[in-house]
């Protein structure tokens, strides 16, 4: 949640876009990008920081190098839909380490989840024993990506 609000003008588009492409950049390395100096432009990012515009710097990591060769999204339709009962799924889907991403969808299901395994054999088990067990699961769905096309943390800064 901001703790501000901020008007974005172009010097901060670019510097949202420069550390979205390079989460590393220097304050001095930024500076030069944008055409600033280092200290305006370092309270120009701990201002976009502050106003939650960043939310955080990460590291991408390879899901194929760490072991995980297998990404599947699953589709959950709930028992019931009272806040009480989303509450509780909620809170617990997200301390599952993997599952990426849980979204809250309109149509016949009620949430997608990423979730990443080593392989078939431990997704089918992390399906039965960690997901089928979550509160108020009703039906479950399950696809496989076959081939990541795109993946890409970078929002359009316009």
């Amino acid at each position: 949640m901001p703790s501000k609000d901020i008007s974005l003008d172009a010097v901060d588009r670019q510097l949202l876009v420069a550390l979205q492409n390079d989460g590393r950049a220097t304050v001095g390395e930024l500076a030069e990008r944008v055409s600033l100096s280092q200290s305006p432009c370092w309270r120009r990012v701990k201002n976009l920081e502050e106003a939650g515009l960043i939310e955080g710097y990460h590291a991408r990591l390879s899901r194929q190098r760490l072991g995980y060769g297998v990404t599947g999204f699953v589709q959950l339709q709930m028992e019931n839909h009272t806040p009480e009962a989303a509450d509780a799924f909620e809170r617990e889907v997200v301390a599952l380490p993997q599952v990426l991403s849980c979204h809250n969808l309109s149509g016949r299901y009620d949430y997608q989840l990423e979730v990443v395994a080593r392989d078939l054999e431990s997704f089918a088990d992390y399906l039965r024993n960690r997901i089928r067990v979550l509160p108020g699961v009703r039906e479950i769905s399950t696809s496989f990506s076959l081939k990541e096309v795109k993946r890409s943390l970078v929002l359009p800064v316009e």
